[in-house]
């Protein structure tokens, strides 16, 4: 299962897939959760739902889409917090990780299985900021950009013909 970065939801509300042009996106969506292809997580959720704007809108009333944390993660959680304090990273970025949605939903993926989707991109050296690519990495959680997820899930928006 594919479990979505809070940068998918961002990103395509603001740039490729707007909710007044790409309406089939945001349906795609809610099907590919409802046939088990995808999901995010509950912190996700909150980071949407900070803006009172459609895209906070939209994910309040989609609350199934988005998983609560449960007790298989906490060994996951462990594995991940000590992996954080053990890099070279600073103070600050350790505990901004700890404290945004990366760090619940890498900690999901990793103790259920699931493919993280994001547009965040590695960078080993980075020491300001812990980026999902590079924790999934450490952690051998699979991930993915959102154009590799569609491709893979076979995803096709095609253009309804004009009516005269």
């Amino acid at each position: 299962m594919y479990l979505l970065d809070s940068n998918i939801f961002i990103t395509a509300k603001n740039l490729h897939y707007g909710f007044d042009f790409v309406p089939a996106f945001w349906d795609w969506l809610e099907q590919g959760h409802s046939a088990g292809i995808l999901c995010s997580t509950e912190k996700v959720r909150k980071e949407l739902t900070i803006g009172a704007d459609e895209l906070g809108n939209w994910a309040q009333s989609r609350s199934r889409l988005f998983l609560s944390p449960d007790a298989s993660m906490v060994p996951s959680m462990q594995v991940l917090a000590s992996w954080a304090h053990s890099g070279a990273f600073t103070p600050a970025a350790i505990s901004e990780f700890l404290n945004v949605a990366d760090f619940e939903l890498i900690a999901y993926a990793h103790a259920h299985g699931h493919t993280i989707v994001t547009h965040e991109r590695p960078n080993p050296l980075s020491k300001k900021r812990i980026l999902i690519p590079d924790a999934c990495d450490a952690m051998g959680v699979p991930w993915i950009g959102p154009y590799e997820m569609l491709r893979a899930s076979g995803v096709r928006f095609i253009l309804e013909p004009s009516k005269p």
